[in-house]
């Protein structure tokens, strides 16, 4: 992570749902211009919901991850580039053997720009081809985002040191 540029503007919000939220914190911590990442669930309707709870399925939330960066840095469809690049959005409810609606795949917009950015990132992500199956990632606003218990955040660091995943 970077620390914010010169730019004076506060740093801009982006949240992604691409699987278990372990790798997409760790992805997105090592590009430059991101400041921030948590991991920790949005979409759902219980308030404060724990893991535990998300993972019952019974809560509707997504596990996400919540970014803080700076726009003079890395730009939104860039960060938009990588979450099509590191978990696979053909597959519903799932990523590999993770499997339930925690695991869904979405971009949670923030603002009408974002939004936009996303309709047209799918857009050409579906005319190119370069998935057989259809994309069924959810392009939705953002809620309310719950901040997941402090042992999933930056798993991979706390774990067994630092792992490059990009």
């Amino acid at each position: 992570m970077t620390e914010v540029g010169a730019d004076t503007r506060p740093p801009q919000v982006a949240t992604f749902a691409a699987g278990c939220f372990w790798k997409p914190e760790q992805v997105f911590s090592e590009i430059d211009g991101v400041v921030a990442t948590s991991v920790g669930f949005m979409g759902g309707t219980v308030e404060e919901p724990t893991y535990e709870q998300v993972c019952s399925t019974g809560t509707g939330h997504a596990e996400v991850v919540h970014l803080e960066y700076d726009p003079a840095l890395v730009s939104y469809d860039e960060l938009l580039a990588v979450f099509w690049n590191i978990h696979d959005p053909t597959q519903l409810n799932r990523q590999g053997a993770d499997v339930g609606t925690q695991y869904r795949s979405a971009i949670f917009y923030h603002s009408e720009e974002q939004e936009q950015a996303a309709r047209a990132a799918l857009a050409a992500l579906e005319a190119s081809g370069h998935h057989s199956g259809a994309v069924v990632t959810e392009i939705i606003p953002a809620a309310d985002f719950f901040r997941a218990e402090e042992y999933h955040q930056r798993f991979f660091d706390k774990r067994s040191g630092k792992h490059h995943l990009i």
